[in-house]
């Protein structure tokens, strides 16, 4: 006979869910922002716009062309949650899961597309990943490019593990 749930030992590394870009937005994300960057240097080329709007312009190019790499090496990784953490496949914890204060998943929340919002107690270093999650200050926001299935079962997830924590802090 096994022993109830909360009896039972768990793993505190064991991955319970995790979130990913879907392809087909990755790619799309990543083009949309390679052709822009191409574009705005072939502008700057071709046309005969004075100095400084062709420096404007090829600096604007090369700007996207950066973020297109950026969402690339972003969204190559997945964001995976344990017992204890929220972090990127890379290693970066994201938060604590002692350290969340709240979530906010409402239809007018300041949150990713198909994600949700975290407050933490402390604040933590701004970081973004294009298309999966960002941090500023005490607030991260997880979502964007991954389907809502997923980060909709990860957010229940975490609410889930923050009313265990604070049940067993107040009683």
């Amino acid at each position: 006979m096994t022993p109830p749930l909360e009896m039972q030992k768990t793993d505190p590394h064991e991955i319970l869910a995790t979130a990913n870009a879907a392809t087909g937005r990755r790619y799309l994300g990543m083009g949309m922002l390679a052709l822009l960057g191409l574009m705005l240097i072939y502008i700057a080329v071709a046309q005969s716009p004075t100095l400084v709007w062709r420096l404007f312009l090829v600096l604007l190019g090369a700007a996207s062309l950066w973020m297109a790499d950026k969402m690339r090496r972003a969204t190559a990784t997945r964001i995976e949650l344990t017992e204890t953490e929220l972090r990127d496949s890379d290693g970066t914890v994201i938060a604590l899961i002692a350290d969340i204060d709240g979530m906010d998943r409402g239809f007018f929340a300041f949150k990713p597309s198909n994600g949700f919002l975290l407050r933490t107690h402390a604040a933590g270093t701004n970081e973004w990943r294009p298309g999966l999650w960002w941090r500023v200050g005490r607030r991260i926001g997880v979502g964007g490019m991954t389907p809502a299935s997923q980060t909709k079962f990860m957010s229940e997830i975490i609410a889930a593990m923050m009313a265990q924590r604070d049940m067993k802090r107040d009683g």
